[in-house]
């Protein structure tokens, strides 16, 4: 068996994150492999492509990734707009993963099944830090690693729609009229929406942007109807500071929204959880209770479920992890990102100290690391991944001077395309 150190690193992952640590590894000399179950990098940002953050350019793009894309004739976008998922997607992390320094280290359609060490389980102590990680593919495949960077994120792991963490009675059965955040309302998922009434649970901004989109297409689409739930009693925090805000691309968000409700455009539940799912007749009847206790039945077409993401640590479940019971990030990082105490911007600086974990050698990075707290950003993610390879270069100095420049708002994307005001999060 080789030794530890002449060993690959393993990412899982090709997002923005994962590819930023694959740059990393490849400037400070270290061997790599990038697994990613899709068959494109980023392919999880392409499923939101039609979505325009609010964080420029200047934020998303990490600063190794630049040099090495420079140094190959990279034509940079304008730092100060306002990128789309397609355009991170097509115009960074495809010329990215195409550089030759990054290219053959890439595996596509390559899905990790299971992370454990060579010939331990989760209970053996002895000579656990130098023995190596075994990764299990789900092809039956295994590799070897001297360290994991997962890097693999959470979009393909969405929240229930159910109240108290719970899935909602019946919610598996109606899974043929459930989608989750962000569906392309006016482009590739129109049909399913168009002549519709569609449900739309959640009260951030993902929820306003698909809501936005229904507006819109209401307006040219006879017969397409439009309700929002959500679990407090006032929307207030999805409409945000409106004109007076900041951030002028937050505030038309939710003066828009604001403007659709008034206009009763769009319905507004309040103080709604939803209890139990029935398919009715190709349709679906949605119970939900009130805060008050009483009870309610609405019946729609189609539920947009944008009730937020949470991680999937079972591919680590032989490996020794610490994590937050709350947040599910591990327990040194969970407070300084805790969403009641935290909005993107004023999440502290951190890296590896705060992402490790009494498993050597591995670390959850990027959205992964944030469990089930919204805050996170593309720059936090690349100073994450800056620290953790300095740390496995042995550089412990750079590893724990960790910086962020992070522009100061609680938002996490917009969908206005004509929005190029300053913004934050991706």
């Amino acid at each position: 068996m080789s030794t530890l150190n002449e060993l690959p690193v393993v990412v899982i992952g090709a997002g923005p994150v994962g590819l930023a640590a694959a740059a990393h590894l490849h400037e400070r000399g270290i061997a790599f492999t990038v697994l990613e179950a899709g068959d494109t990098p980023g392919a999880a940002v392409r499923q939101w492509g039609h979505v325009r953050v609010f964080s420029p350019w200047r934020y998303n793009i990490d600063p190794t990734a630049r040099r090495l894309l420079d140094e190959a004739g990279w034509v940079a976008p304008d730092l100060e707009a306002l990128p789309t998922g397609a355009e991170l997607a097509g115009d960074y992390l495809h010329p990215l993963a195409q550089l030759p320094q990054l290219k053959p280290h890439l595996r596509y359609g390559t899905r990790v099944e299971a992370i454990s060490r060579v010939g331990l389980d989760r209970l053996r102590t002895a000579g656990r830090a130098s023995t190596p990680f075994l990764i299990r593919l789900a092809d039956g495949e295994e590799l070897l690693a001297r360290a994991v960077i997962d890097a693999s994120g959470t979009w393909g792991t969405p929240n229930v729609l159910g109240a108290s963490g719970l899935p909602a009675r019946g919610e598996s059965t109606v899974a043929a009229f459930l989608e989750h955040a962000l569906p392309d309302v006016l482009g590739a998922a129109r049909d399913r929406f168009a002549g519709r009434h569609t449900l739309v649970v959640g009260a951030g901004h993902s929820a306003a942007n698909t809501l936005l989109s229904l507006a819109e297409l209401a307006e040219s689409t006879p017969g397409t109807t439009v309700t929002w739930a959500i679990r407090t009693a006032s929307p207030a925090r999805t409409y945000g500071g409106e004109t007076a805000d900041a951030l002028p691309a937050r505030g038309a968000l939710g003066s828009r929204l604001r403007a659709h409700v008034d206009a009763g455009r769009i319905r507004l539940l309040t103080g709604f959880s939803v209890h139990a799912l029935t398919p009715t007749a190709g349709r679906v009847s949605v119970m939900v209770r009130h805060a008050d206790g009483s009870e309610e039945s609405v019946t729609v077409d189609r539920i947009v479920a944008a009730t937020g993401f949470r991680p999937d640590h079972s591919i680590a479940a032989e490996l020794r992890l610490d994590l937050d019971p709350v947040l599910g990030a591990t327990r040194a990082l969970a407070p300084l990102i805790d969403p009641n105490e935290h909005s993107c911007g004023t999440v502290p600086p951190h890296g590896v100290n705060e992402l490790a974990h009494p498993e050597t050698g591995y670390y959850a990075v990027g959205m992964k690391s944030y469990g089930r707290a919204p805050t996170f950003l593309m720059a936090t993610g690349y100073e994450q991944v800056r620290s953790v390879v300095a740390a496995l270069a042995g550089d412990w100095a750079a590893a724990r001077d960790v910086q962020l420049d992070l522009p100061e708002t609680g938002v996490c994307s917009s969908n206005l395309a004509d929005a190029q005001a300053g913004a934050c999060c991706s």
